[in-house]
């Protein structure tokens, strides 16, 4: 098994005005890609590292080997997360999965927010699901990942200064609100 280089399911400049073409050039071309590299020769590398799912290599490594696995399979469902036509309300299973778990869209909008803003560092605001299906809200720092913890993905904010910084410099709290304009609902809804 090969672990396939990273895509992005829309072009450069689809999710402008909220995150800009040049922000995709270096965010995707230069982070997501390097840490794919970067992965690429490690597993050259290391014989025991090949055939191994990218799902295998975060669970069964440490240090760098982890870290680019980890924030390879991090950014892509990042990406995932957003669509040219996404934002607004969610709908399906999600919206009433959200008004169970949150009370409303408001207040699940208002706690995933604060803890994309608050991640001390570099990190990710996460909506998660347990093993029992219930719904809630997580950060990680840097390279971390909900899969090591049992916990199923369902939507993620980068917060990684490299996600924002070009287009917003220093105002974290901004980004995560124009993210909002472009979260894929329909994504969410395949996760649960």
């Amino acid at each position: 098994m090969t672990i396939a280089a990273p895509a992005l399911p829309y072009a450069n400049n689809a999710l402008a005005p909220h995150i800009s073409e040049e922000t995709l050039n270096f965010h995707f071309g230069k982070h997501h890609m390097g840490y794919f590299k970067k992965l690429t020769a490690a597993i050259e590398a290391n014989e025991s590292l090949q055939g191994k799912s990218l799902e295998d290599l975060i669970a069964s490594t440490s240090g760098g080997t982890f870290n680019n696995a980890a924030q390879v399979w991090n950014h892509s469902f990042y990406w995932n997360s957003m669509s040219p036509n996404g934002g607004g309300a969610p709908t399906g299973a999600i919206a009433a999965a959200i008004n169970e778990a949150f009370g409303s869209f408001d207040n699940f909008k208002t706690q995933f927010g604060a803890a994309a803003a608050g991640q001390f560092g570099s990190g990710w605001a996460w909506l998660v699901k347990d093993a029992e299906g219930k719904l809630s809200i997580t950060s990680t720092g840097n390279a971390e990942t909900p899969l090591t913890e049992g916990l199923t993905p369902v939507l993620t904010c980068d917060v990684w200064e490299h996600a924002y910084y070009v287009d917003y410099r220093n105002d974290r709290g901004g980004y995560v609100q124009a993210w909002w304009n472009l979260v894929n609902w329909d994504f969410a809804n395949s996760n649960l």
